[in-house]
């Protein structure tokens, strides 16, 4: 029996607590009210922030390095690898950075280390340029969008904030608790569906395919605008459970020709290199159109973003960073843009 779940002002005595650490990770905290909201910094400034743990680690080691009066030569380009790659940016990627730096001083005969770091700035913009794709959500009524990740990565939370994002556009927004094996997850997205005055259609024990066929059916039914579809964590290397993942999409597609309509991976910035080899193994089975970047906050590593620029899964056709989070308001949560990220890692 499917369950429709609706908030309401007050909430019903059962309704699920969001403090329940015994259960479940606690979901993130209530959205700020429009007064407190005023009062907080611009997104530029609170994506500074975010990133500050990046921040500090490269602008240490970056201020030092092309400190005034120091010249460019090949001991300097070896401390710039081992800084990149320290900072999770990757073997292929650092050495694409280098290469570019390095045709950059032979072309216009730099000498001083200071005139490095704009050069490094403006080629690390170059690389992450691609991955910069910003979500339309409006071509289909409902657009469906179907979240994976592993265990941990903040799909639950992503789908709370997308669906305050969406909603600040306009648009009304269904939720499927599609991830029926972990209970704490439909119990979050519950919370997150009362806090936000969405509906979550869950199930309390059953199949997740099933699951987000009935969402798809109720969310034509209402005229909603976007479906928000969870699934549980799968790790890559569990074969069997990428297969059921397979069996979820391919139940959205019957359910609605060319749907999903967007296939979104949400990775956790601290795993840093292991990210690539989610995003590779996700594609392969699902064919991933867009990525979510969470917890930029809570690592020294952001770095990593340039890893997954670099090693594409099609060198065709990169796959997007839709949207990144740095932080636990539902605010925190927006469409990624190269320049932006680039400027709030590096120093002032």
């Amino acid at each position: 029996m499917f369950s429709f779940f609706k908030s309401k002002p007050a909430p019903e005595p059962e309704a699920p607590k969001p403090e329940q650490p015994a259960v479940q990770p606690a979901p993130s905290p209530a959205p700020l009210e429009p007064a407190a909201a005023e009062a907080r910094p611009g997104w530029a400034q609170r994506l500074k922030q975010g990133l500050a743990k990046t921040r500090d680690r490269l602008g240490g080691q970056l201020s030092g390095l092309f400190g005034v009066g120091r010249k460019i030569d090949a001991e300097l380009f070896d401390e710039l690898e081992t800084i990149l790659i320290t900072a999770d940016v990757g073997v292929d990627a650092t050495q694409s950075l280098l290469d570019a730096l390095q045709k950059k001083v032979r072309r216009e005969n730099l000498t001083e280390a200071s005139e490095l770091q704009a050069a490094l700035k403006e080629a690390l913009v170059d690389l992450l340029k691609p991955l910069e794709a910003p979500l339309d959500v409006t071509p289909h009524k409902p657009f469906i969008l179907m979240l994976a990740g592993v265990n941990g990565a903040g799909k639950t939370t992503t789908i709370g904030k997308l669906a305050k994002l969406y909603q600040s556009q306009g648009l009304s927004v269904l939720l499927a608790a599609g991830d029926t094996f972990r209970a704490a997850a439909r119990e979050q997205l519950q919370v997150w569906g009362e806090r936000n005055n969405v509906t979550v259609i869950s199930q309390e024990k059953g199949d997740s395919a099933a699951v987000i066929f009935d969402a798809i059916q109720a969310a034509r039914a209402r005229g909603i605008d976007v479906v928000l579809a969870d699934t549980a964590g799968r790790l890559p290397t569990q074969l069997h459970l990428m297969e059921e993942i397979r069996k979820v999409k391919r139940v959205i597609e019957k359910a609605a020709p060319g749907a999903p309509h967007e296939v979104l991976l949400v990775l956790d910035a601290n795993t840093g290199q292991n990210a690539v080899t989610q995003v590779k193994a996700f594609d392969d089975a699902l064919g991933v159109t867009g990525l979510v970047l969470t917890k930029l906050d809570g690592t020294a590593k952001g770095g990593a973003i340039a890893a997954i620029a670099q090693a594409r899964a099609h060198p065709a056709r990169p796959i997007p960073v839709r949207y990144i989070g740095v932080g636990e308001t539902v605010d925190d949560l927006r469409p990624f843009d190269a320049r932006e990220f680039v400027e709030a890692i590096f120093p002032a």
